[in-house]
């Protein structure tokens, strides 16, 4: 650009000036009011010259180095370049002002000459001597020194605290600066945007968000998150970066500084447990079940599934002979003996809100279910004591290991075998992070059992409620929540029967129909037992399944099935609970029943 530009002979001395002003902090900028500053000396000046000042031309915030990367130095020659028959003077307060790197320096000089332009400093004297260039290259060279250590100096101070728990960087997304007593600058959570990013980080991590692709059209739909795009479009780079900042754990890291994972002194927005789950999600490729051209107008679009073929339906609006609109469903996979036969959206949407209002349990059933949750809430909390314990003596074990490991590294010779070592250090300091966050976060609950499952319990009761608000997202959440797999659909008989997820399974109606009534003496048949001397161990009259339920208590627990009084108690599989625990339900004088799978 400046190679290219051929003016005309310069004046002998040129009347018109304009100012160049440069700072290079925050602090300069508001508090220190260094433009402002520069600006004033360099009019003084001028007018002591008898220049007439053309313009100013600032820079906020840039480095000494290359000058074109600085919009205030560009757009000044670019304001000479536009005025090629007038020379002018340009006029700087310092020479740490023009440039702090030696090669930029005369590199600048050189673009000011070819234009024609004088360069005047308040502190320095140019001079077209020997003598003059060597001072002049001297001054340019400590200045670039001066760059370099205060970069030097900067970057150590950030490392040191970076050390420490401190973030260092510009805030990320969520978080926003803020003065803590004794801690200086500390990231905070900004709301409302910390909690948006938690639940779409929470909600890939736990799979209520199938894919990225899912998260991404989450956070579009929501007014608080800064949007990528006028349009309110979020690029997928954004979508990576949330998920891959260690930061949003409370944790504090940086590998170009060698500075590893380490507890950080802000609050985090995720749990780090969460924070690996969600990386080993990525790892493994989660893959989207949210589509582009699911909307509003056809909920079901992609997740009912055509009899004859087993291809998820598709849809669209036909157009009638009147002008019409109306949408259907329909498959459109070709040699499909329905390919292109259409269903109503009405009559598919009817059958399927008629399923979601089959789901809901009776009153009872769900009273009983509700109570069944709060019992094992209240044993978690008379376990908590006993976890709290086991954790501890989990994360002692983590240090001893990570100290073998280190006794080998120190013995070994060999690289591959070293760099082996090392990844199995990481791999225990992540589990170390985890059970410290586990101990940390010890203590009373942060909540009722009411308060925190309030929405869980509501959905349970009555999905349909959910279902019937319209809202696209909360419909799909109820599809994935409440059924395992797609729903298939016959045109001439509708819907099949689905298959529910676990928590409908066990409030299901059609499950208890399946109970019979077990003998009043016990599991077994009643026979008299008379004891004898046997060469060899009595074979037994036990089903091998009981035989194996009795020996196996705990396992048996996990998948067992109990209904007492009438309904339907299922028992996860829970390190607390035993063979008699579990029994101890099936209450003297209840009529109890034994579920057959």
């Amino acid at each position: 650009m400046a190679g290219s530009v051929n003016k005309a002979p310069r004046q002998a001395q040129p009347t018109k000036a304009v100012i160049y002003c440069r700072v290079s902090s925050k602090a300069q900028e508001s508090d220190g009011h260094g433009l402002e500053s520069q600006e004033t000396r360099c009019r003084q000046y001028a007018a002591t010259k008898g220049y007439d000042i053309a313009a100013v031309f600032p820079d906020t915030i840039s480095g000494g180095g290359d000058f074109m990367n600085r919009p205030g130095m560009v757009a000044l020659l670019s304001f000479l370049d536009a005025q090629p028959d007038e020379s002018f003077v340009v006029i700087f307060d310092d020479l740490k002002r023009f440039a702090r790197d030696r090669e930029f320096h005369f590199r600048l000089r050189d673009s000011f000459r070819k234009r024609d332009a004088q360069v005047e400093c308040l502190n320095f004297n140019f001079e077209d001597t020997p003598e003059g260039e060597f001072i002049e290259t001297i001054l340019a060279a400590q200045g670039q020194l001066e760059r370099k250590q205060n970069g030097r100096q900067v970057s150590q101070k950030m490392k040191a605290r970076l050390e420490s728990g401190y973030w260092v960087f510009y805030p990320p997304t969520g978080y926003k600066y803020d003065r803590v007593a004794g801690h200086g600058k500390v990231l905070v959570r900004d709301e409302p945007v910390a909690s948006v990013i938690q639940e779409a980080l929470e909600g890939f991590a736990s799979g209520r968000f199938g894919s990225q692709s899912e998260v991404k059209h989450f956070l579009e739909r929501q007014p608080a998150f800064p949007k990528d795009t006028p349009n309110g479009v979020v690029r997928y780079e954004k979508i990576i970066r949330l998920m891959s900042r260690i930061v949003y754990t409370g944790h504090v890291a940086y590998a170009n500084w060698d500075v590893t994972t380490r507890k950080g002194h802000h609050q985090p927005i995720i749990t780090f447990e969460t924070y690996e789950a969600i990386q080993q999600r990525l790892k493994d490729g989660a893959r989207a079940t949210f589509r582009k051209d699911i909307s509003a107008d056809f909920p079901l679009r992609g997740f009912v599934a055509c009899d004859d073929c087993g291809t998820s339906l598709t849809s669209c609006w036909s157009t009638s002979k009147s002008g019409a609109k109306h949408p259907y469903y329909l498959c459109h996979s070709k040699g499909c003996v329905s390919y292109r036969k259409s269903i109503r959206r009405d009559v598919l949407e009817s059958d399927f809100a008629g399923l979601i209002q089959d789901l809901k349990p009776t009153d009872g059933l769900f009273a009983i279910t509700t109570r069944m949750f709060k019992d094992a809430w209240d044993q978690k909390e008379k376990q908590s004591d006993a976890n709290l314990a086991i954790t501890r003596r989990e994360r002692n074990g983590i240090d001893k290991q990570i100290e073998g490991v280190l006794d080998r590294i120190l013995a070994s010779e060999s690289p591959t075998v070293v760099a082996a070592y090392e990844k199995r250090i990481v791999a225990l300091e992540k589990d170390k992070l985890i059970l410290d966050e586990k101990i940390e976060n010890h203590g009373p609950q942060q909540g009722t059992f009411d308060q925190l499952f309030e929405h869980a319990l509501t959905f349970l009761s009555n999905p349909y409620k959910i279902w019937e608000s319209g809202n696209l997202a909360l419909r799909r959440t109820v599809l994935k929540l409440a059924f395992a797999e797609r729903i298939v659909y016959s045109r001439s008989e509708g819907l099949r029967t689905p298959k529910t997820t676990l928590p409908f399974k066990v409030l299901g109606q059609s499950y208890i129909q399946k109970c019979k009534m077990a003998e009043a003496q016990g599991f077994e048949p009643w026979e008299d037992f008379h004891p004898r001397r046997f060469s060899r161990p009595v074979h037994s009259t036990t089903l091998p399944s009981l035989r194996w339920a009795v020996s196996n208590g705990k396992e048996m627990i996990r998948k067992a099935t109990f209904c007492v009084g009438g309904f339907r108690r299922q028992f996860c599989d829970d390190s607390s609970l035993n063979g008699s625990g579990a029994l101890s339900f099936a209450k003297a004088g209840a009529a109890s029943r034994v579920c057959h799978f």
